[in-house]
């Protein structure tokens, strides 16, 4: 899977898709739509939670799951430089009428696809 790194704070451009935010954190982008994104976030080599943004016209819905527990100030900071980096670059604040933020403490219980049962029977064929 590739991610497009963004490593937080100082402005730093390490490549496409990637910037910093606060010395610790670096955010992975795993999805990119026309009217969304998904990130997980990392704290050096360990992942500490994931971060989905949807943009509904003038409107931004941002929703971060934390897997750890963060200072208030961690996630004031994790949460300012998402707005400065990310949500800015798709809509700044002067432009939008607000910005929705969730923020939950959880962990992943498991991840799993579905496969529609036509490919595998499609598969088996071949073999």
């Amino acid at each position: 899977m590739t991610y497009n790194n963004l490593e937080f704070p100082a402005t730093i451009s390490a490549g496409q898709g990637e910037t910093r935010v606060a010395e610790e954190y670096k955010l992975s982008r795993i999805v990119r739509t026309v009217s969304s994104e998904i990130y997980i976030i990392w704290q050096g080599e360990r992942r500490i939670g994931q971060v989905h943004l949807h943009y509904a016209h003038y409107t931004i819905y941002l929703t971060i799951f934390f897997e750890v527990d963060v200072s208030l100030q961690q996630e004031e900071q994790l949460l300012a430089e998402i707005d400065d980096q990310i949500v800015s670059s798709y809509l700044p604040s002067f432009e939008r009428e607000e910005m929705l933020v969730t923020i939950f403490r959880g962990e992943e219980i498991s991840s799993f696809s579905y496969c529609p049962t036509e490919l595998d029977e499609f598969d088996e064929e071949e073999e």
